[in-house]
């Protein structure tokens, strides 16, 4: 059993990271679902819903146009690496598309918000005979305070990924990097439920969890 102080300190540290709302907290709630967040769990975002909603309308600027290029590339008589240009486009617009219904889900309810709402760099090939270790910009000193930050970025890299390469590479980025922290750093509760989170991300624009699409408000 943890000692009162050290349960006290992780709930002010939690408090403090979400504008005094506890959202870092593990939630004891038995009727939870595996795999989903309780409402103590849930992620509240720092940018105003304004950038919210330019966000979203970049997106759906960018989903069309996605729409175009994959519905192009259906059309035309393709060879072996047409059908591989075609495969990849349509995962990437499947990946977009969720990333939408994300900040949907966000600005409807406060739900899957995204840590960030940029699309940061991101190019890692995942291939284990080549040993680059994954272009992060937190430090990999793996002590308590350095890896609470990687792991934020982990987060919001993860729930930021528009295409299935950058799903699936910085899945395999959070495995190799896991393993890595020392012993007494690694069961930290705020590190994990960043993990949890990513995983949760990356789960979801893969398209592994069904859910309804906020309905879009009509043009005036």
């Amino acid at each position: 059993m943890r000692p009162l102080w050290l349960l006290a300190a992780f709930l002010v540290w939690t408090a403090s990271c979400s504008g005094g709302r506890a959202s870092g907290a593990r939630s004891s709630d038995p009727t939870s679902t595996p795999g989903e967040f309780a409402e103590a769990d849930r992620f509240v975002p720092s940018y105003p819903k304004s950038d919210l909603s330019r966000a979203l309308e970049r997106e759906r600027g960018a989903e069309a146009t996605a729409e175009r290029v994959v519905a192009e590339l259906e059309a035309k008589d393709r060879d072996a690496a047409g059908d591989d240009q075609l495969r990849v486009a349509a995962a990437d617009l499947g990946v977009r598309r969720r990333f939408i219904e994300s900040l949907e889900a966000c600005e409807a309810s406060g739900l899957e918000c995204p840590p960030r709402l940029d699309d940061p760099p991101w190019s890692f090939d995942p291939d284990p005979a080549r040993s680059a270790a994954p272009p992060v910009s937190s430090e990999l000193r793996f002590d308590l305070e350095s890896w609470r930050k990687l792991v934020g970025e982990l987060h919001g890299r993860a729930c930021a990924c528009r295409t299935l390469a950058c799903v699936d590479s910085v899945g395999v980025a959070i495995d190799q990097l896991e393993t890595r922290p020392m012993p007494e750093v690694q069961g930290d509760e705020a590190a994990s439920l960043s993990i949890t989170r990513a995983r949760q991300c990356l789960f979801r624009l893969r398209g592994k969890e069904h859910r309804h699409r906020a309905p879009r408000s009509e043009e005036p």
